[in-house]
């Protein structure tokens, strides 16, 4: 990418609004030599615990290091993991925009043995006590959709995402002329129509379009995109497909196939939120898809060759490209 350096300046000068379902990502690190007497399972001895943001606050952590300005709102509750993801927002000089509500805040805790995950643990409450009133949307968001560049919907079905807040959070991004992005999970089932960009991945896209595939099938690019474009008529579709890197369309027509760019794959956790924040970024700063999807692909390459839920920053990425 010979523009990638001018590409970060402009990216400097954007400011974007995250909504969505914002948790805390908890790492135990720690070794395992034997097997508990009580049961066949392994003994952890705890090294050390780790904080980062995750979900809708991991988009939000990726648009700062990639040296954007930025908001995120989503449910942040009172208590101790609130106020330990709230800390980690502001020293990124991330602003906070706490929906009401007296839930716990989300908690995802996985618990690794020699860098390996051995299992997660989710602390969570139902969706609906995370869903912000209808009333409150303007209340909570308008004053920030009119001052950022571009809206980013993160949704992880915790529930801050339904078709009201999705509608309403459009539409005023839509009057204010701003880029509207979705991340989404089919199992919401969320009703959306005419957003700038979408970014499902391989089996979310599918689900989308309604389309099962036998084991073993080769993926249909080009029904998913028309199904796709016809039933949500969304300007930009990338569909991250793993491995096999990113499959760009628009007008409901396959342009391209983006090879990945990961030389090393130790972790792939939050690779999505990485991919989603480039892509906006780089066509928010005048990128074509193209160049954009580069972009986004170096960065989550870069990603998931780190241990945990990670992000990359502007001399990361420079140096990653220079040496492909």
């Amino acid at each position: 990418m010979k523009d990638l350096k001018p590409l970060l300046r402009r990216i400097t000068r954007l400011r974007i609004l995250v909504v969505g379902d914002v948790m805390l990502d908890h790492y135990i690190w720690g070794d395992a030599t034997r097997i508990s007497p009580e049961a066949p399972v392994p003994v952890i001895d705890i090294a050390r615990d780790t904080w980062t943001a995750g979900g809708a606050a991991n988009v939000a952590l990726n648009l700062a290091s990639l040296g954007a300005r930025c908001t995120v709102a989503g449910y942040i509750g009172d208590d101790e993991a609130g106020h330990r993801l709230t800390t980690i927002l502001h020293g990124k000089r991330i602003d906070t925009i706490a929906t009401p509500g007296k839930a716990p805040t989300i908690v995802k805790t996985r618990v690794l043995v020699q860098h390996q995950q051995l299992c997660r643990l989710d602390r969570e409450a139902p969706p609906a006590a995370y869903e912000i009133p209808t009333g409150r949307v303007d209340a909570l968001l308008a004053k920030a959709v009119a001052n950022c560049d571009a809206v980013i919907l993160s949704d992880y079905a915790k529930g801050i995402l339904n078709d009201a807040v999705v509608a309403r959070v459009s539409q005023l991004a839509r009057k204010a002329g701003k880029f509207v992005a979705l991340d989404p999970k089919p199992k919401r089932n969320l009703a959306f129509h005419g957003l700038d960009l979408i970014t499902p991945n391989k089996r979310e896209s599918l689900q989308l379009a309604g389309m099962e595939l036998a084991p073993h099938t080769k993926f249909p690019a080009v029904e998913v995109c028309a199904r796709l474009h016809e039933r949500y008529a969304t300007r930009h579709l990338v569909v991250t497909l793993g491995e096999e890197g990113m499959l760009l369309s628009a007008g409901g027509r396959v342009q391209k196939v983006i090879p990945t760019a990961a030389r090393e794959v130790f972790d792939v956790s939050g690779a999505g939120d990485t991919a989603l924040a480039g892509l906006v970024l780089a066509l928010c700063a005048g990128a074509p898809l193209e160049t954009a999807a580069h972009f986004a692909n170096a960065a989550a390459g870069v990603v998931v060759g780190k241990l945990g839920t990670a992000t990359v920053s502007p001399e990361e990425l420079v140096a990653y490209v220079n040496r492909r």
